[in-house]
């Protein structure tokens, strides 16, 4: 990343990270999280690029790593500890720019298009020229850029974004080469960008079912908990 005092973070860390976001917007219920919570938030199929396997142990380091950068804190009580971030605070940001660095961090390099669809349950943004906006305000940053436009790959009609939070992607001469030809608009491109709309979609609405069977899972804990009582 361009600024040394800025973190640089682990694809565990990262992970972690976005899932407390999440999390914190989706389903306030259950926020803060429990590490069991935020091991199934980590490992969960939909919504997630790359699918991981983070054991328990792994998951708690990344969390102790994440505590030591001030950007999670353990808040202790209750049946369980549990985590809260502070990304807006310690990366000072507003929450739209957080919205799209956590969907950055969860489903990796995406374009603005994307990025409109698949951050909305974090913020819905007005349309796609308001994304493009915080987006080049986290790429111009004084303190330091936090996310870079990315060489357009072959075949493709606009570029994607990714995150900086894990360092700085490297980018050979030939994407950059590719990234300033003009490709053209074939009825197969729209076919390949309609299909990759729906996936988001898709992805979309099967997060949001995952969200409200967690809170269905901890209303019934809940509730059998006062009728034992």
């Amino acid at each position: 990343m361009s600024d040394s005092s800025l973190p640089v973070l682990s694809l565990l860390e990262t992970r972690v990270l976005g899932v407390l976001a999440e999390k914190q917007r989706t389903v306030p219920d259950i926020y803060p999280l429990t590490l069991n919570a935020l091991v199934a938030g980590c490992n969960q199929k939909s919504s997630r690029d790359p699918v991981m396997n983070a054991s328990l142990a792994e998951v708690r380091t990344a969390i102790n790593s994440l505590i030591q950068k001030d950007l999670v804190s353990e808040i202790s009580g209750g049946r369980a500890d549990r985590f809260a971030h502070h990304m807006e605070r310690v990366l000072k940001i507003p929450s739209q720019s957080a919205a799209l660095i956590t969907t950055l961090m969860l489903r990796g390099p995406q374009t603005v298009g994307e990025l409109r669809i698949n951050s909305e349950r974090l913020h819905k943004f007005a349309d796609i020229s308001s994304v493009e906006s915080f987006l080049e305000e986290l790429a111009e940053r004084s303190d330091g850029s936090l996310v870079v436009k990315l060489p357009r790959q072959p075949g493709s009609r606009e570029n994607r974004w990714m995150h900086l939070l894990s360092g700085t992607p490297e980018i050979n001469q030939t994407e950059q080469t590719e990234a300033a030809k003009i490709v053209p608009q074939t009825e197969n491109t729209h076919s390949e960008n309609d299909f990759e709309a729906l996936k988001s979609r898709i992805s979309y609405l099967e997060a949001e079912v995952a969200d409200l069977k967690k809170i269905v899972e901890t209303l019934t804990v809940q509730l059998g908990d006062s009728v034992d009582q």
